[in-house]
């Protein structure tokens, strides 16, 4: 199985194998002392040594965290003398999962050098001094025919690294830090990183981008597992929501993914391009009416990120930012509809439906790729060699393009009448400048380079998601193939308009 590019292999490679023996450890007859286990399995005693850190017993303590975070609890709020096979009954008792679904392993964060821009031994002291004559703050003056930055009066705007003719200025990042686009994480008072959950828009950014895999999401497999193995009891059936990214991940037919699904003891499968087929008809429609009402712009609304970016950094957006539901929101409502009491668990690229799903009593979990994937590996599942199984209604191809950069614009602007023209804006991945850039929309009340905004708080769409389990490039392919499969939105829309 491929890893998302933007995930360090390492990291990943261990997320995955704790995942696994977690769920292996629920299926076992032994479920509190396999999980108890874990970390000595992996580290056992005669290890020769480490692999990645000073010794084992530092290597146990960091997978004891990260076996917690696969339980689906916080390191933050978790005792240090608490046993892993007391946290697994504490799983298993579990009603609800917890908010707020990332943490951060303590153990695990290096605890990195602060960020600061700083000057290299290449500076030459040159004559024209275009570092210290840039520097807005007078941060920069000239000791001993050297430059230096004072890091009391520097704001890391990095204008004097852009003009130095040497590239001698030079900036310490903070890979967490730096990608966060809206500052929610930094150093607590021990200097590991701590993320402010009031600022925390759960794009899943800081999960990628740290290289120890000290960002964790908190996993709801253990609460999936334990629906389908009480299903019978419980009379309760338990429904998979696959949202279209999906499909880009696996080496697999969609049919073959559909029956994959349905081994590991889900009762049915909703594809949730049926849910974007609904959000583009009635965003498609919103966008119409407000044209007609003269306002500027609009903006899209399926990304769970970009919603929470709204309501936390850029409340005066809400105005522009349509009132359409997420096609998550329009396929639980349907899967609950035709299967009351049921269970859903929505099969999610990123963090941000977590966030979501919280606030959503239709959907009752959310499983991201990587756990599914480990899932699967589990239960010894090749998906590639699964029959084909159809899905009861078909989606429209493009709302199956959904999860690629640029096609929900596109999707609204199939829907269209030719009097409204829609020139749209691609919002590809949220950063400190995109930030800025929406901010300044919304507080202008237009924006001039078009009228449809689509925001998309990963780069690529859904297939760049912080959770994905395929590179990009291969996972757009796939998922392009099966939109030429699909039959138009159009046509379907005015098959029922006739």
């Amino acid at each position: 199985m491929a890893m998302n590019s933007n995930t360090p292999k390492q990291t990943s490679h261990l997320k995955r194998e704790i995942l696994v023996r977690v769920i292996k450890a629920y299926l076992s007859d032994n479920f509190e002392e396999n999980t108890r286990l874990i970390p000595y399995a992996m580290r056992p005693k005669n290890s020769d040594v480490p692999n990645y850190r000073c010794c084992i017993f530092k290597e146990r303590a960091i997978l004891r965290d990260r076996t917690i975070a696969g339980l689906g609890f916080s390191i933050e709020e978790t005792d240090d003398s608490v046993l892993l096979s007391d946290l697994a009954v504490k799983a298993e008792n579990r009603e609800t999962p917890q908010d707020h679904p990332l943490t951060v392993l303590t153990t695990a964060c290096k605890g990195c050098v602060p960020s600061r821009i700083y000057v290299t031994d290449l500076c030459q002291g040159c004559v024209a001094r275009p570092c210290v004559n840039t520097c807005k703050f007078g941060a920069i003056s000239i000791q001993n025919g050297k430059s230096v930055i004072d890091p009391e009066k520097c704001k890391n705007c990095g204008m004097c690294i852009q003009v130095c003719p040497y590239q001698a200025i030079q900036k310490i990042i903070v890979p967490c830090e730096n990608a966060c686009p809206v500052g929610a994480i930094a150093k607590d008072e021990n200097g590991h990183a701590k993320i402010d959950f009031d600022k925390c828009i759960s794009c899943g950014k800081c999960a990628s981008a740290c290289p120890f895999g000290a960002v964790h999401e908190k996993s709801q497999i253990i609460d999936v597992l334990k629906q389908i193995k009480h299903k019978r009891k419980n009379q309760k059936r338990v429904i998979a929501m696959v949202a279209p990214a999906m499909f880009g991940q696996l080496p697999c037919t969609p049919g073959q993914l559909k029956e994959a699904i349905l081994k590991l003891g889900f009762d049915d499968v909703y594809e949730v391009a049926q849910g974007a087929d609904i959000t583009t008809k009635t965003e498609a429609h919103e966008f119409v009416e407000r044209l007609e009402n003269g306002e500027e712009f609009m903006t899209t609304s399926c990304c769970a990120g970009y919603n929470e970016l709204v309501d936390k950094h850029i409340p005066e957006m809400q105005h522009f930012r349509s009132d359409t539901k997420t096609p998550m929101y329009y396929t639980a409502e349907i899967a609950k509809c035709e299967n009351p009491g049921a269970i859903t668990v929505f099969f999610s690229p990123c963090v941000a439906k977590k966030r979501e799903a919280l606030n959503n009593s239709n959907v009752d979990y959310v499983l991201n790729y990587e756990e599914i994937g480990a899932w699967m590996i589990a239960l010894g599942i090749q998906v590639a060699e699964c029959e084909e199984s159809n899905f009861k209604t078909e989606a429209s191809a493009e709302g199956r393009n959904y999860c690629i950069t640029g096609g929900v614009a596109k999707a609204v602007q199939t829907l269209l009448p030719e009097e409204i023209p829609a020139h749209p804006v691609i919002i590809d991945g949220l950063t400190k400048q995109t930030v800025r850039d929406l901010k300044k929309y919304a507080k202008n009340g237009m924006c001039e380079l078009g009228n449809l905004i689509e925001v998309m708080a990963c780069t690529g769409g859904c297939l760049g998601g912080n959770s994905t389990v395929n590179a990009i490039k291969p996972a757009v392919k796939q998922v392009t193939n099966y939109v030429n499969e699909s039959h138009s939105i159009k046509e379907q829309f005015e098959e029922q308009k006739n």
